[in-house]
């Protein structure tokens, strides 16, 4: 959250957000040197997280760009074997393959 001024008082004082479900709601820590050594810690755990959450976007992107050329070659045989289906008499019926009934005249 920050430093904050307020109307009636010594000096700034350190408020964090903290969650709560839903809900966000500020945290009283203090002020002076503890609340800005607190400050510096906060500064430095949020640091952390943004660079963790960086690093893990990274790896999903190259396990995306490793997994590419199967989920294309999925696709490809997922259009083949319907074709081979199709072309063998079978029919797709509420997701179930089905073979075509023979109608006699």
């Amino acid at each position: 959250m920050g430093w904050e001024k307020r109307e009636r008082g010594a000096g700034p004082y350190y408020y964090r957000s903290v969650r709560e479900g839903n809900r966000v709601r500020k945290e009283y820590v203090g002020s002076g040197q503890l609340a800005e050594v607190l400050a510096q810690a906060d500064e430095t755990i949020r640091q952390c997280r943004e660079e963790d959450a960086a690093r893990w976007q990274e790896e999903r992107e190259h396990i995306e760009d490793l997994l590419a050329p199967f989920l294309e070659l999925c696709e490809a045989t997922n259009v083949l074997v319907r074709a081979n289906l199709i072309a063998e008499g079978w029919h797709e019926h509420k997701g179930e393959w089905r073979r075509l009934r023979e109608h006699s005249a």
